[in-house]
């Protein structure tokens, strides 16, 4: 995994906690989008937060819009601080971004538990609460961008093991909150752990970070200067992929949206003069190749984030009040998106179809985009423009399904086929572009969620 004069991983310390930080990176969007529920109730009009954590009060009604906003402002943070993170990390060390990020994800996390036991108007609260997901979200992007630029020292198994706790937060919040729901507790004490459940995990990344310099390991990686990671990455390379190769492992997803590295057996070898010796890419040059991989990836979050959460969290069960009825919208919205999510990205270390030169790919994207009225055509209680044709649960459930899996696999494929469309010297400036293009994606999903919901 590392060259022979580098000290190993002792007990997978590094691994661990590389693992646990891409956790800690989206726990604050997963665990604010799975307990909408919570903040619907507490908008509705009580001043408390008693019966409100299973219940769905997201009807047209809601005149505040929680799921439009807490989308939008989760993911506007993504995209300012993608354009300002040039100028942000020169300014600011990257350890005083990291662990201030973490420090302050876990403050405003600390405030929206305490928050569950303070009686207020609808109003206020729904003002802190937005104030809360901004900011919490503006140092989620900086600590992730952060996080990112430390992986670039590191072997790329490690950008795996990150990019794999980041898949795992969405099912570890949408757990958090049916244990929460099903532990017999009245509602206030149930919506205060879950709210604690992620300060933990945030307090534990802050514990892995601190932990990285003591660890031999780290501290080899860690102290390489950009130049020195630069061909540290590419000395490792071919090891990495021959190491995969002798045990049978295809190259991960995570691992190829990341690095944005090649295919090796697609790929020549290049000479050292080569590697040495590449122009200054130029922006244009490398947009002009990869723009229609990059518009499909705008396609595919922007209609992922234009239903999901703000259509798919108002959806509820055709059936008759009880125990399905309550556990319903977390199970089958947000527990089955994150996981058929995560089956999606993994299908691309088995096989990559269709390939960067077919048509396929803009066409299988766009027609994605009829899970829009499918999902407003679900059972969404209190509409008034649209009428309900899928009534079942059934309907949903399938829906759901589809739309989590098709997401995972074609955000998945399309970072991993614009590499292959550049020359090697720039995937940099290709993964810059493609990292730009998915916050945009994620930004006008979020903005359309407004039309949509208007729409019902």
């Amino acid at each position: 995994m590392a060259r022979g004069d580098a000290p190993q991983d002792s007990y997978h310390l590094v691994g661990i906690s590389f693992f646990i930080l891409g956790l800690g990176t989206l726990l604050p969007w997963n665990f604010f989008i799975t307990a909408i529920p919570y903040f619907q109730g507490r908008l509705a009009g009580a001043n408390n937060t008693a019966g409100t954590l299973g219940t769905n009060h997201t009807g047209p009604a809601d005149t505040f819009n929680f799921n439009n906003w807490v989308t939008l402002l989760s993911q506007l943070p993504l995209l300012l601080f993608t354009l300002l993170n040039s100028f942000l990390y020169q300014c600011i060390s990257e350890t005083v971004r990291i662990l201030g990020s973490l420090l302050a994800i876990l403050l405003l996390f600390a405030l929206t538990a305490v928050l569950v036991k303070v009686d207020m108007s609808p109003g206020p609260f729904f003002s802190i609460t937005m104030a809360s997901v901004w900011f919490i979200n503006s140092f989620c992007a900086v600590l992730q961008g952060s996080l990112f630029g430390q992986l670039g020292t590191m072997p790329s198994t490690y950008s795996t093991l990150f990019l794999s706790g980041q898949g795992l937060a969405g099912i570890f919040a949408a757990l958090a909150m049916l244990m929460a729901m099903a532990s017999g507790v009245d509602a206030q004490t149930s919506a205060l752990g879950y709210f604690v459940t992620p300060c933990v995990g945030i307090f534990t990344s802050i514990v892995c970070y601190l932990s990285l310099p003591h660890l031999e390991f780290a501290r080899y990686y860690l102290a390489k200067k950009p130049s020195q990671a630069q061909g540290q990455e590419l000395e490792t390379k071919a090891e990495l992929l021959q190491s995969d190769e002798k045990n049978s492992i295809p190259n991960s997803p995570q691992k190829v949206a990341l690095t944005l590295d090649l295919d090796a057996e697609k790929e020549p070898e290049l000479e050292p003069e080569e590697i040495q010796k590449p122009g200054k890419p130029s922006v244009f040059i490398v947009f002009q190749k990869i723009w229609l991989t990059a518009l499909c990836l705008v396609l595919v979050f922007a209609v992922t984030l234009s239903v999901f959460p703000a259509i798919t969290a108002m959806v509820t069960s055709s059936t008759s009040p009880g125990k399905w009825s309550q556990f319903f919208n977390p199970i089958c919205c947000f527990l089955l998106f994150n996981i058929m999510d995560w089956v999606g990205r993994s299908l691309t270390s088995y096989f990559l179809w269709p390939d960067e030169d077919s048509r396929l790919l803009p066409l299988l994207v766009c027609l994605r985009v009829l899970f829009v009225p499918l999902f407003m055509l679900c059972h969404v209680p209190e509409r008034s423009r649209l009428p309900v044709l899928f009534p079942q649960d059934a309907y949903f459930i399938t829906f759901m399904l589809l739309f989590a899996v098709s997401n995972g696999y074609l955000m998945s494929l399309t970072m991993c086929l614009a590499p292959r469309q550049v020359l090697p010297h720039e995937r940099e400036v290709a993964g810059t572009l493609m990292t730009f293009f998915l916050a945009l994606g994620l930004s006008c999903g979020a903005a359309l969620s407004f039309l949509f919901k208007a729409l019902l």
